[in-house]
């Protein structure tokens, strides 16, 4: 009893999980106990009156069960009808349990129990009355669902006539006592019928003899003795029907007399829906069942639909039909998925799903959820619920709508097969044309369907694979690039129909999203010698963008059948057969080789972006032949000829030239494609490369930049002309007229400007009658009209500077996008190449650059600065041959950078990349630069009030670099008596401090002659400043003599351990004993006598105690706080 006792208070816990451990724990001691109890047996013979049944019941189950087990089931039958916290649950739970691991208890000895501890006492409570009754329901519950009211096996040895478990008199009992529960309150008759239904559950699976007796009975009282149908008498009719299908009936149903309607139920409306509905969906799904007389459709339609999503139904009754569809949601395949989605249900659905405000908001989302897990469990689901959504009852903008992802989420939770037929039915919707559609309902239906085909590609959660992706790229490119003109059998990706100039467009709009999207998408291709990472192609290692132009030209080659919506002249098309060349050219290189890939991208992307665009540029594509040709030529014998000297520009300059083109476009197409291809071409880039992208990133004007580059380009064009047409002569006449026209077209602009202000003040003076008069003089205008005057003029001249105003910015905005994206490609390059010598190009552009940026720019000055940090300042790769001459020089100019920056943030930046460049001198062999760019460095933070420096700056080279930190060590004392003021005095120590802390990182073999040869340094220097301190010569703060003395004990124990014989000589005890009195002394540390402790713990160094706390002084980070002495008793 002990060992139980205690677990009976966790049963009524909260706590789902606390009262299963303890049911646990209780079920389990009480298995031992009765493993460990030996029946005792007083069989009376079948002699035993009916009147003593009951106390023989009783003694039967303290005879056969442990005194313990017996006492449990009591205490857990009472314990039913306790109303505190969760008893009926824990207790309900545990009984259950027990019982259906007990064999030696009969049924009709709990029952009996159950009945007698849940009868209410004579003036009971309503509270005490609800109490017993749920006591009895809960009771009787937990017999049904132990089995025990089934249970075959029989009594070992009984105290009363019968041996066995369970009979059908106990059976008939149980269901009679829950048919009374059910009609002595309406709020507990479907519980209680409910709890009938577990019993007919049980009662099919079992072996009981007596199980058509039990049946028979079960329908008497069930269906002929109830007179009335009720929602409950419907469910068990239902069950009994497909579990006994061979019983007759007709005999067995009772009709309601005509003049007697159906038995109502009073009660309050319940949130959940009724298990009838259950049984009813089980009835119209489960395969066992036989065919009910209408279909679930007419059935769906008729009770649920025009009933519970009625246009007048309640908010309650709508809740219900929301369950009666999650209910029938997992019951139904892909064939009969479209019955739940009924045109007042989706009506029901949408509208309450679209706004947060509504009042079944959140009943509506779960729908929304659930259908999203039916798909993700059954993905084959997807198509079917997609096509519900979006169709008749529903709508085509249902996300949109909603303001929801739902059908985003079906999507990526299809699987390939089933994207697959969801891309052919939107095929399917672009040919399909209702004879009642107009034409603008039809452009509407057939831009959305492009707007679904480009977002499955747009989206990184759908799967994919290569067959419908090329199915929707073809898709796009016959619709968005031809022009239907004959249908024929020959190829099954013509167009079926002509679409308008509009939706040609939106085609070639989304055909270039589509790509650009597959672009930035990177997979993995396997080699022969090893596997290579490749942005923008499929799985056989082909570009997206070569597919799709590749189509483009199998559908130029059927010119009976379609024709180009946007056709090229002789010329333009010569440049595009000469383009298809050269990538059959780069297609035959070397597919390891990323340079040939990347020029391969970059021409079939320019290739297809002309045939997409609404007015090609054809000098881009030219100039991308041109390099590609220069860099990849055909071997052939060199002449004399081929070998002078050409001011040319290098092949990868002008593809990088071209690539530098697009990210000045607004198009994420071209941006995403240059972006991938300098990925591939960056092993490529040359210093001359580097030079040209750092162009772009120099601070200037952009609006007299913009009108410069156009009156080039104009005089280049000039030029060319002139020289093919007429001499010398003519050349610089015609450029001279033509640069007159470009400065009269120029002006243009401003002149209409001028013109529009010169109407305004025209207008605002013949309001005040001045504009005819021109001559009057002007003493007739008095002050009133002056002022009236002066305010709209002021006003006039006011608007104009805003719209001058407003294009600067717009102009500024869009540089500093531009070089956004400029830092995007020195990025890549960086992380493409990090072992390359150009990365030291990039470190002062862009220090400058985050130096220059104004408050507008700060995502710009951001972006700069992560690349100098992260990127290059903990890059993990070096040059492999650096050039220490040019990286010697960068480390100088960072250093001069450093001494004037901004802000801290630029100083850090600034610090991690002298940290990178130092790396290279050292590995290099050139540490005494380093070391004199630091020195110098630390002279200007010591002797320069306004210096920049922060000890930041210094403390990162010395933690990087142990080793040649600790070659600055005599500069740093020799420093700190030079210095400025006391507080940069201070910080030297601390740089000090962070030096010495730093010496078990260095050879063991060395640390003894570094010892040696700098702590008498630091120990007179130490000695001097705390000397000169306590003689009030410096003013040192209790704080700041506190960090000195820190140094100096953390100096003491390096010293030991790494000379612990020369020790006592270095730091000559003596003389901090003598100073440690003078610091008593002292009148402003009087009241810290922990700084003379300290003191004089630095004139008590042995060399006996060296040994004994080698192990914590070796790491440098031991406290220096004295440690308090125990008081003697």
């Amino acid at each position: 009893m002990s060992t139980t006792l205690p677990l009976f208070w966790h049963l009524s816990s909260n706590s789902k999980q606390e009262r299963i451990d303890a049911s646990l724990k209780l079920i389990t001691a009480l298995n031992q106990f009765q493993a460990q109890f030996t029946p005792k047996v007083d069989a009376r013979g079948s002699g035993v009156d009916e009147s003593d049944k009951e106390d023989a019941e009783a003694e039967g189950l303290d005879a056969l069960n442990a005194h313990d087990v017996v006492y449990s089931i009591r205490r857990l039958i009472r314990g039913l009808s306790s109303p505190r916290e969760s008893s009926r649950l824990g207790f309900a739970v545990a009984l259950t349990e027990l019982l259906s691991q007990l064999e030696t208890v009969t049924c009709s000895q709990i029952l009996s129990l159950i009945l007698d501890n849940s009868k209410p006492p004579t003036s009971a409570t309503g509270q005490e009355e609800r109490d017993s009754l749920f006591a009895r329901l809960f009771g009787l519950t937990s017999v049904i669902q132990s089995r025990l009211l089934v249970n075959t096996k029989a009594l070992s040895a009984s105290a009363s006539s019968t041996t066995a478990i369970s009979d059908i008199g106990t059976f008939n009992e149980v269901i009679s006592q829950l048919l009374i529960l059910g009609e002595k309150k309406s709020w507990l008759r479907e519980s209680a019928w409910w709890s009938i239904s577990l019993a007919v559950d049980v009662l099919e699976v079992s072996d009981v003899p007596w199980k058509k007796e039990a049946v028979k009975s079960t329908i008497d009282k069930l269906l002929i003795e109830q007179q009335h149908w009720s929602p409950e008498k419907i469910a068990l009719a239902l069950k009994l029907q497909t579990q006994y299908p061979a019983h007759n009936w007709k005999e067995s149903s009772h009709e309601d007399d005509e003049n007697e309607g159906s038995k109502s139920v009073a009660g309050g409306w319940k949130p959940q829906i009724h298990f009838a509905w259950r049984a009813i969906l089980d009835r119209f799904f489960a395969s066992e069942s036989p065919a009910p007389p209408v279909s679930f459709q007419e059935f769906f339609r008729v009770v649920v639909d025009e009933s519970l999503f009625a246009s007048n139904s309640s908010p309650q009754r709508k809740y219900w039909g929301f369950q009666v569809f999650q209910a029938a949601l997992p019951r139904l395949d892909g064939t009969t998925l479209s019955m739940l989605f009924t045109k007042n249900f989706m009506r029901t659905w949408i509208n309450h799903l679209s706004h947060q405000d509504r009042y079944l908001h959140k009943a509506a989302k779960q729908v929304a959820t659930d259908i999203q897990a039916t798909v993700k469990n059954n993905p084959r689901l997807g198509f079917a619920l997609v096509l519900q959504l979006t169709g008749v009852n529903g709508n085509r903008q249902f996300d949109r709508l909603t303001k929801t992802k739902t059908v985003e989420t079906i999507l990526t939770s299809m699987d390939a097969e089933g994207i697959q037929h969801y891309i052919e039915y939107l095929f399917k919707q672009m040919d399909d044309t209702p004879a009642e559609e107009d034409i603008q309902g039809r452009d509407a239906r057939r831009s959305w369907v492009i707007d679904q085909i480009a977002a499955l590609v747009r989206n990184g959660s759908v799967p994919k694979n290569d067959k419908w992706v090329q199915d929707i790229l073809d898709w796009l490119v016959v619709n968005g690039l031809f022009v239907y003109k004959k249908a024929t059998d020959k190829t099954a990706i013509l167009p079926t129909q002509n679409f308008s100039d509009e939706l040609r467009q939106d085609c070639r709009t989304r055909l270039l999203t589509c790509l650009g999207e597959l672009t930035n998408q990177t997979a993995t291709i396997k080699g022969d010698a090893k596997s290579a990472k490749i942005p923008g192609v499929a799985s056989d290692g082909q570009f997206w963008v070569c597919r799709a132009l590749s189509t483009i030209t199998k559908m130029e080659g059927l010119k009976k059948y379609v024709k180009p919506s946007n056709a090229f002249d002789e010329e333009n098309r010569q440049v595009i057969a000469s383009a298809n060349e050269t990538l059959v050219m780069l297609q035959k290189k070397s597919a390891d080789q990323m340079t040939a890939k990347g020029a391969e991208l970059l021409l079939a992307a320019t290739v297809v972006q002309q045939y997409c665009a609404d007015i090609p540029d054809f000098d881009t594509l030219s100039a991308c032949i041109d390099g590609i040709t220069k860099m990849f030529p055909e071997k052939k014998k060199k002449s004399k000829k081929d070998k002078v000297e050409t001011t040319d520009p290098e092949p990868i300059d002008i593809l990088v030239d071209v690539i530098i083109g697009f990210m000045e476009r607004s198009t994420n197409y071209l941006r995403t494609v240059g972006s991938q291809v300098f990925g591939l071409l960056s092993e490529s880039v040359t210093s001359t490369t580097v030079d040209l992208i750092l162009t772009q990133l120099e601070r200037r004007d952009p609006a007299p930049v913009d009108d410069e580059d156009d009156e080039d380009d104009d005089d280049e064009g000039d030029e060319e002309e002139d020289e093919e047409d007429e001499g010398a002569d003519e050349e610089a006449s015609t450029k001279e007229d033509h640069s007159e026209e470009e400065d009269e077209d120029g002006d243009e602009d401003e002149e209409e400007e001028d013109l529009e202000t010169r109407r305004k003040i025209e207008d605002a003076l013949r309001a005040n009658g001045l504009a005819d008069d021109e001559d009057e003089d002007e003493d007739l205008m008095d002050d009133d009209q002056m002022m009236a005057i002066d305010e709209q003029l002021a006003e006039i001249f006011r608007s104009r500077a805003n719209e001058k105003h407003g294009k600067d910015t717009n102009a500024q905005r869009e540089a500093t996008h531009f070089k956004n994206r400029v830092l995007d490609l020195v990025e890549m390059f960086i992380k493409k190449q990090p072992s390359s010598q150009l990365v030291l190009r990039f470190i002062l552009p862009l220090a400058d650059l985050v130096a220059g940026c104004g408050s507008d720019e700060q995502q710009l000055a951001d972006k700069a600065r992560g690349i100098l940090q992260s990127r290059i300042g903990k890059a993990k790769e070096l040059p492999l041959e650096p050039d220490v001459k040019d990286t010697t020089n960068a480390l100088s100019e960072l250093h001069t950078r450093a001494r004037k920056p901004r802000y801290s943030s630029l100083l850090a930046a600034l610090s991690q990349c002298s940290l990178y460049a130092s790396k290279i001198l050292i590995i290099a062999d050139s540490e005494a630069s380093v070391l004199k760019e630091y020195k110098d460095s630390l002279t200007d933070f010591m002797t320069r009030k306004g210096s920049a420096f922060n000890p930041a700056f210094f403390q990162d080279f010395i933690q990087r670099f142990p080793s040649s930190g600790w070659k600055l060590g005599d500069d740093l004392l020799d420093l700190s008596s030079r210095s400025v003021n006391v507080y940069r005095q201070c910080q030297v120590y601390h740089l000090v401090h962070v030096m010495v802390s730093q010496l078990p990182k260095l050879d063991q073999a060395d640390r003894p002659s570094k010892v040696e040869s700098f702590m008498p340094n630091l120990r007179k220097a130490l000695y001097d400043v705390i000397s000169s301190a306590a003689e009030e010569k410096l003013v040192l703060s209790t704080s700041q003599m506190k960090e000195l003395f820190k140094l100096g004990l953390l100096a003491e124990r390096q010293t030991s351990v790494n000379v612990p014989d020369g020790a006592e000589g270095i730091w000559l005890p003596e003389t901090w004993t003598t100073l440690q009195s003078k610091i008593s002394a002292a009148p402003r540390y009087k009241s810290s006598p922990a700084l003379a402790t300290m003191c004089g713990r630095m004139g008590k160094v042995t060399k006996k105690a060296a040994p004994k706390r080698k192990a914590a002084e070796a790491t440098g980070e031991e406290s220096t706080a004295p440690k308090p002495k125990r008081k003697k008793k």
